[in-house]
């Protein structure tokens, strides 16, 4: 009898054979007989995900149609409910319901988070599921002052995720992140304008130069 692991929700026989034949199964043979991939929200993933403004979410149709969409709002909008369990309020948008007609034949689903300025990102498989019928529930997913129409929630249960090293992420910031730092450089460059005046007064006074003598 064949040994299941969680990463056999990615790593389908016809994926195995691929990576026998290119020459990566053994390490991911060892990957598997030391534990496989995470199936709980650890503490670095809870931390990781509250911290993320997007994340995109891919379904598929019972027949296989795979759609990806994006999801965005504030920090924290997506939420750690507990080890195995994220959840998020879900705006309206552009009312064509693609994911929530997949997910309403087919709940399987894959999040994927990716943080360009620290070139991370992670990918996490499980089921969702729809529920439009939780006022309390969507109320409590709803992120504080932000400006959007909750039409449902949506709740993740984890299977299992990994992490992707960082090559070829091009580094991008926040637009308020980088205005902040600019503000921070223009200030920073004032203040050390004024003390370079200061300093060049205080040069041409101790040195009796005639310019700062205003006596006529």
């Amino acid at each position: 009898m064949n040994e299941v692991y969680s990463s056999d929700v990615a790593f389908t026989p016809a994926v195995k054979a691929i990576q026998a034949r290119k020459g990566s199964r053994a390490a991911y043979a060892r990957m598997e007989a030391r534990g496989g991939w995470e199936t709980r929200i650890s503490a670095e993933l809870a931390e990781f995900i509250v911290a993320q403004r997007s994340f995109f979410i891919a379904t598929a149709s019972r027949e296989g149609q795979p759609y990806m969409q994006h999801r965005g709002g504030p920090p924290g909008f997506l939420r750690v409910l507990d080890p195995q369990t994220l959840g998020f309020a879900d705006f309206i948008g552009n009312r064509q319901y693609i994911t929530s007609g997949n997910l309403a034949e087919n709940p399987r689903a894959q999040l994927f988070l990716i943080d360009y300025a620290e070139r991370r990102r992670v990918k996490i498989w499980g089921e969702a599921s729809l529920i439009e019928s939780d006022a309390t529930l969507q109320s409590s997913l709803m992120p504080a002052g932000y400006r959007a129409r909750p039409e449902q929630v949506i709740l993740f249960k984890v299977q299992a995720w990994d992490a992707n090293c960082p090559q070829h992420i091009p580094r991008r910031f926040e637009a308020d992140e980088v205005e902040a730092l600019l503000r921070e450089r223009d200030a920073r460059v004032a203040a050390l304008e004024v003390a370079l005046a200061q300093a060049r007064a205080a040069t041409s006074a101790a040195s009796g130069d005639p310019r700062n003598n205003t006596r006529t």
